[in-house]
């Protein structure tokens, strides 16, 4: 298994153990993570490589929101990071208490692309035809990403696990 981390985490996978495979034909992204690995699987099947799922973990999905919403969120950035950074964790965690996650330094060019990012059905379906099994795992209480619209939008080619009470991290509590 290859697990693709969270905008400015690493080493978070921990926190998902309960769902991830661990087969060695498994790629693993927790929310801007999931995009990577979105990637990487496309990159692996062009090769010719064996991929049997993509688990996708609370997968960055903003393509909804406003484009005011993306630009207030990049001039927060911009204006004071750490607050940004601070505050964005605390809304992951939401409405539960936070736990400690290592952090890698990030750019202002992965909170565009986090927040930028267009989910396509077609590039998605093509993943299906060749094989791999497409999982997603969506908490009812995200404070993060927009949880019904993502739904909606994965349920066409993929499993989708709804987590009534879960946070964006996955967690009940």
């Amino acid at each position: 298994m290859l697990f693709f981390s969270g905008f400015s985490l690493r080493d978070e996978n921990y926190l998902f153990s309960d769902f991830i495979n661990k087969s060695q034909f498994s790629i693993c992204g927790f929310s801007y993570g999931a995009i990577k690995a979105l990637k990487y699987t496309k990159e692996q099947l062009a090769l010719g490589k064996r991929i049997d799922t993509l688990q996708l973990l609370s997968p960055a999905f903003f393509q909804m929101k406003s484009e005011k919403f993306k630009r207030l969120q990049m001039l927060s950035y911009a204006k004071d990071k750490d607050a940004y950074m601070k505050q964005f964790i605390g809304g992951c965690f939401y409405p539960f208490d936070k736990k400690q996650l290592l952090h890698v330094e990030t750019k202002r060019e992965e909170l565009s692309e986090l927040l930028s990012y267009e989910w396509d059905m077609k590039e998605l379906q093509s993943i299906v035809n060749k094989g791999v099994k497409i999982e997603v795992y969506l908490g009812g209480k995200d404070a993060i990403i927009d949880v019904k619209s993502a739904r909606e939008f994965f349920l066409q080619v993929a499993t989708v696990t709804y987590i009534k009470d879960a946070n964006h991290f996955l967690q009940t509590n």
